[in-house]
């Protein structure tokens, strides 16, 4: 693959290191667009989100107090289906991330092929200060707040930072008391018992082992045996690991919140695992050695899977990083300004729109099956979203190597064209 610095005009350099994340993603885009010769009318549209809401979020806490919190919802294209992306709640949620992250939902549905558009929703609070019954005023005070862009055909919401089953299950049960019936299909991450799918929690982690065990069949690397470091041993990162494990990977290196933990023999992910669901973090596992955060990322390893948060590959560390395979199951974790350290290293970098797919393929089939009132065996789920998955990272592939760019703008090319495509035939309405 050439280096995408080639590409770079001089007057204008693509990869500069941008402080919002809108811009930062918008970056990427604007490169894979110029490849593709966009049309500057279906440009123009592209760069911009259909619609984006504020709502004031005034909630009646246990001590009597009223406190008002800050939601936003965004519809950033919705030409190729409802909107889809999560909802979450956290303190440093902004309206620009949350945009980042709708247009980041846009080209990861298109990459998988998936009817979807990319949305993406937050609120500004301290999930864990709250207690369930502010919790559940929230999430339902929210959810009205934004009640006339959901719907199984114009807005599907699921889980993300801080988010689980039962905030969707709120969601839902709000949404359906507005509509005076039971409307399954609002939201996908429910529980099981609620119209749920088999193999949704599993999905994202599971997506980020099919994609690695395809970029190292490509590179000669035997799984078997391949050394990995897993950043983030939350859902993505601890099922990632798991899985990869039962590929014959060996787990080097895993860290959370607590620290970072390292074994050169490898890790013992179920060891892991059980300790996590009794102490709530990796602090203190008796099967690897302590190491610093930021070490975790340096590693010399085959395998390199930052699952925690965004911005922890930039250009201070990416020269360090010692790596065959960056798989990308965060969103975002690699800074613009790192993209052209990585690939002069020759770095194989699976990007976040491809690696983190399998969950939203798999809230696809949450919906498809709501929406027939037909639900499938968890071996049916797993091997369409293999398949999926397969012919995705294939064509990913091939679009980088055709244009000779790395796998990352490879995948906007393939999505913003598919995007782009749909548009074009659509027309603008006037």
């Amino acid at each position: 693959m050439t280096d995408i610095t080639n590409f770079i005009r001089p007057e204008k350099p693509l990869f500069l290191a941008v402080e919002h994340p809108f811009e930062a993603m918008m970056s990427r885009f604007d490169y894979a667009a110029q490849l593709l010769n966009l049309d500057r009318g279906l440009y123009k549209v592209l760069r911009n989100p259909d619609r984006q809401i504020i709502v004031s979020i005034p909630v009646l806490m246990d001590n009597g107090e009223v406190e008002v919190f800050t939601g936003y919802r965004v519809l950033y294209n919705t030409s190729r289906g409802p909107g889809k992306g999560g909802i979450r709640f956290d303190k440093n949620v902004t309206l620009e991330e949350v945009k980042a992250l709708a247009a980041w939902m846009t080209w990861k549905c298109a990459v998988v092929n998936i009817p979807f558009g990319g949305a993406k929703g937050g609120v500004v609070c301290d999930p864990m200060s709250l207690s369930v019954g502010e919790l559940e005023r929230l999430t339902r005070r929210y959810t009205a707040g934004i009640i006339e862009l959901l719907g199984p055909d114009s807005d599907v919401p699921a889980p993300d930072v801080n988010t689980n089953e039962r905030i969707m299950a709120w969601v839902m049960d709000t949404y359906s008391m507005h509509h005076r019936h039971t409307v399954t299909a609002v939201v996908t991450g429910k529980p099981v018992e609620m119209g749920g799918s088999l193999g949704r929690r599993e999905a994202t982690g599971r997506g980020v082992m099919i994609v690695t065990r395809e970029a190292v069949r490509h590179l000669g690397i035997d799984i078997i045996g391949a050394t990995v470091a897993v950043q983030g041993f939350g859902n993505v990162g601890s099922v990632s690991s798991q899985l990869l494990r039962e590929q014959g990977c060996k787990i080097i290196g895993v860290g959370d919140i607590s620290g970072a933990f390292y074994n050169k023999k490898g890790i013992d992910i179920e060891k892991a695992l059980e300790w996590v669901r009794t102490n709530r973090t990796l602090a203190g596992f008796p099967g690897a050695e302590t190491m610093e955060p930021e070490e975790l990322l340096e590693l010399e390893c085959d395998v390199l899977v930052p699952a925690a948060k965004e911005d922890q590959i930039t250009p201070r560390n990416a020269e360090k990083i010692r790596t065959k395979v960056i798989c990308e199951g965060a969103n975002g974790p690699t800074s613009a300004k790192a993209d052209p350290i990585l690939q002069e290293k020759g770095i194989l970098v699976i990007p976040d729109i491809l690696a983190n797919a399998g969950g939203v393929t798999v809230s696809y089939f949450e919906w498809v099956q709501n929406r027939v009132g037909y639900f499938w065996s968890l071996d049916r789920v797993n091997d369409r979203m293999e398949r999926m998955m397969k012919e995705s990272f294939d064509s990913v592939y091939e679009t980088a190597e055709r244009y000779k760019v790395p796998l990352r703008i490879g995948a906007y090319i393939l999505a913003i064209d598919k995007v782009a495509r749909t548009l074009k035939l659509r027309g603008i309405y006037a």
